[in-house]
């Protein structure tokens, strides 16, 4: 079973900046794609970002305008989700995901394509 721990969230004011982590175990972490996903309140859940499986291929949803940066280091079995120049409409949970299976040079933007889901951290934007 693999298991998914985010960290790094917290409240920020507009334009500053956070570093989310995610902690993956329970299966070989390089073998699978990974995405981070926020849902804010009362809105439906969304793709941020998404990475393959070595980190060579980045994707990110257009919202972010080169604000934030996805990374992975599989040596520590971890995903990052750097966050720069934060917006009160970035307020939200974000969760990690974890691809469904084998992902070879792929990465997936839509969440059906994940089978595996962190807790979420809380991310508070303040004006």
């Amino acid at each position: 079973q693999v298991q998914l721990v985010e960290s790094g969230g917290g409240l920020v004011q507009a334009g500053g900046s956070l570093r989310l982590s995610c902690a993956a175990s329970g299966r070989t972490f390089s073998s699978y794609a990974m995405g981070w996903f926020r849902q804010a309140p009362g809105k439906e859940r969304e793709f941020v970002a998404a990475i393959n499986r070595n980190g060579g291929t980045t994707s990110y949803a257009d919202f972010v305008e080169g604000r934030f940066t996805i990374s992975r280091d599989n040596a520590k079995n971890t995903v990052y989700l750097r966050m720069d120049t934060l917006k009160p409409e970035d307020t939200a949970v974000y969760y990690c995901a974890a691809a469904r299976a084998y992902s070879g040079s792929r990465y997936y933007t839509g969440d059906a394509e994940y089978a595996y889901w962190g807790q979420g951290t809380q991310v508070t934007v303040s004006l």
